[in-house]
């Protein structure tokens, strides 16, 4: 089940959003706000797959309220005005969903979804954990990477570049969320909506940047500094 909130100041719009959501057999409503700042504090509380977003919303209108967002969840605006639709994809929605909206529009838009979802959400053989090692797949093939040799992980879109050591970097189809959800946590920190690096890679740190290599400096986002931050408390010599 794909777990979605649904946002719109308009209780009706609101009301016909959750009830194509209920409808669904492969949605599942988790949520539903009456504007994006309820939204914002939801998703800190509740995990979500999925939003379906009005974009004209007072406050903060839904196109703001998403790049606010250091990791969103999947995304579907909704709106009464196509001019906007350029700008949502420019921000990976998955879909665009102009009002009024009837169920057999939901319905292929949400079919869309299910297609992103699975994607995110590998199957087992593509994607098998071990204390040790992952399979990953990437270029038709079955590939083993060790941890030890994991140096960090770069989220690119749908996809994911795994950089390890004496070797190139390891492109597959997967998301950052999925790979993160493998990793042993006492070896991996995600440090950025793009990045999770190998605590045993680093070191050295210099202004709320990782240094790799020499020359490659990853950040450290607001998001994720305090549990970094806890890690380096943990672990300094004074």
């Amino acid at each position: 089940m794909i777990r979605c909130i649904a946002i719109d100041d308009e209780p009706l719009a609101l009301k016909q959003i959750t009830g194509y959501i209920k409808k669904t057999p492969f949605l599942e409503l988790v949520g539903e706000c009456e504007s994006a700042l309820h939204a914002m504090d939801f998703l800190g509380q509740t995990e979500v797959d999925l939003m379906y977003v009005d974009i004209n919303m007072p406050d903060l209108s839904g196109m703001d309220f998403v790049k606010t967002l250091e990791n969103p969840p999947g995304i579907v605006f909704i709106t009464a005005y196509s001019e906007y639709a350029l700008e949502g994809f420019r921000v990976d929605a998955i879909d665009y969903l102009l009002k009024p909206i009837s169920y057999t529009d939901f319905l292929k838009s949400a079919n869309k979804v299910r297609i992103w979802y699975e994607k995110q959400h590998v199957k087992k053989e593509e994607l098998k954990s071990d204390k040790n090692f992952l399979f990953i797949k990437s270029d038709y093939k079955i590939l083993r990477i060790n941890f030890d040799d994991i140096k960090y992980i770069e989220g690119m879109s749908e996809y994911i570049k795994i950089h390890v050591t004496n070797s190139k970097p390891v492109v597959t189809l997967l998301s950052m969320k999925a790979i993160e959800e493998q990793l042993p946590s006492d070896k991996f920190m995600r440090v950025h909506r793009s990045y999770i690096i190998s605590l045993s890679k680093i070191s050295v740190i210099e202004r709320n940047r990782i240094i790799f290599d020499g020359n490659i400096y990853i950040p450290v986002s607001d998001q994720y500094k305090a549990n970094f931050q806890k890690y380096i408390d943990k672990n300094f010599l004074s």
